[in-house]
């Protein structure tokens, strides 16, 4: 056990690694995930671990910026997550907490309490009070916006992969070609494996409420993800009103703030917060205690391999959102058992680099 710890230096390095299945949604398609690689070192030689998805490569010189400049404001400073966050929000308070900002705050935050973890030797979910157990999963690594013939295949792969559970991307131009995708998937998977929807903010309130009311009377769909666009509250209030497929928002939630204000909106049925976005492990233990307050089911935006361990200790746990885009450069990769999936064993959350991967899809 390692104490007293204090923050050395942070170093980041940018990779583009490729996507086992590209993805068409309605925003847009992506084949290559742009990841920022976030190395905490302390005065103990212990290296804390925690990467950002950068959405474009375009967004990643611009994060590491960031990153570096924080770097020098904590150098030196003591291994508590809580009072490195606060130092960072209130030295960015004019500036704002939110986007990019947000962003490099939270990568410093898990970097933070893995190693902190490994310093105490426990996995984070032993540090917040749990114990490393299996928490539910879906597979979101496929069924974007493609042919009809291909959502087939591809959702037969998706379940024969280890889950009882998948994702699909709607949003494309005319309702009917949605709902026509919608019955093809339904088919291929059956009635055992549940099925989300995800429109990526594609929709108007008016389109919204339409094609909700088209997905009720199709049945069979857990949650109706982000139908529109996910900063409009009282938007998202009236589709929930008047749809009966619950409403799923939260991966762009900046920090548990806007989650609390979306709550009190009446905006959603289940909340699905980012990492990233609500600010890391810090940000995320805030936002489980709104979605408890709230009585709403609370799952995860991306980042697995953190995000299994904080579902853990999540009290209205609901499902991980899986995707296997940073497998590449991960030495242990998340395995996925009957429809599952458990944090690692490893003191802290138990990310280590392919350096050889990492050299290779360096950028």
């Amino acid at each position: 056990m390692k104490t007293n710890l204090k923050v050395q230096s942070i170093s980041v390095r940018a990779v583009a690694v490729p996507m086992r299945r590209p993805l068409k949604t309605s925003t847009g398609a992506v084949s290559v995930a742009p990841l920022l690689l976030v190395d905490l070192k302390t005065n103990g030689a212990i290296v804390g671990r925690s990467y950002l998805f950068a959405i474009s490569k375009s967004h990643l010189k611009p994060l590491a910026a960031v990153l570096e400049a924080m770097a020098e404001m904590i150098a030196g400073d003591a291994l508590a997550p809580f009072e490195i966050e606060k130092k960072l929000r209130a030295r960015h308070t004019l500036l704002g907490v939110h986007n990019i900002v947000l962003f490099a705050m939270s990568a410093i935050d898990m970097c933070a309490w893995d190693a902190l973890g490994q310093a105490l030797g426990q996995p984070v979910v032993q540090l917040l009070g749990g114990s490393p157990r299996p928490v539910l999963a879906y597979n979101s690594t496929g069924l974007g916006i493609q042919r009809t013939k291909d959502l087939i295949e591809e959702s037969e792969q998706l379940v024969a992969e280890g889950f009882s559970a998948v994702k699909l991307r709607l949003g494309r131009p005319a309702a009917a070609a949605d709902i026509e995708a919608l019955r093809a998937v339904k088919k291929a998977i059956g009635p055992e494996v549940t099925l989300m929807v995800d429109f990526n903010q594609a929709l108007t309130v008016a389109e919204a409420i339409r094609r909700g009311r088209m997905i009720d009377e199709e049945g069979g769909v857990l949650w109706m993800e982000e139908p529109i666009r996910a900063d409009d509250f009282a938007g998202c209030a009236k589709v929930a009103r008047e749809v009966v497929t619950p409403i799923q928002i939260g991966e762009n939630f900046m920090g548990p703030e806007q989650m609390a204000q979306a709550i009190a909106a009446g905006s959603c049925d289940f909340v699905m917060p980012d990492a990233q976005r609500i600010g890391g492990v810090t940000g995320w233990l805030r936002a489980a205690a709104l979605a408890q307050g709230a009585g709403l089911e609370m799952s995860s935006h991306l980042f697995p391999e953190a995000s299994c361990q904080l579902l853990a200790v999540t009290p209205t746990c609901h499902w991980l959102e899986y995707v296997d885009w940073a497998d590449p450069v991960l030495e242990e990769p998340m395995q996925i058992r009957n429809g599952h999936v458990t944090g690692s064993a490893r003191p802290g959350l138990g990310m280590r680099w392919n350096e050889k991967a990492v050299k290779k899809f360096s950028v």
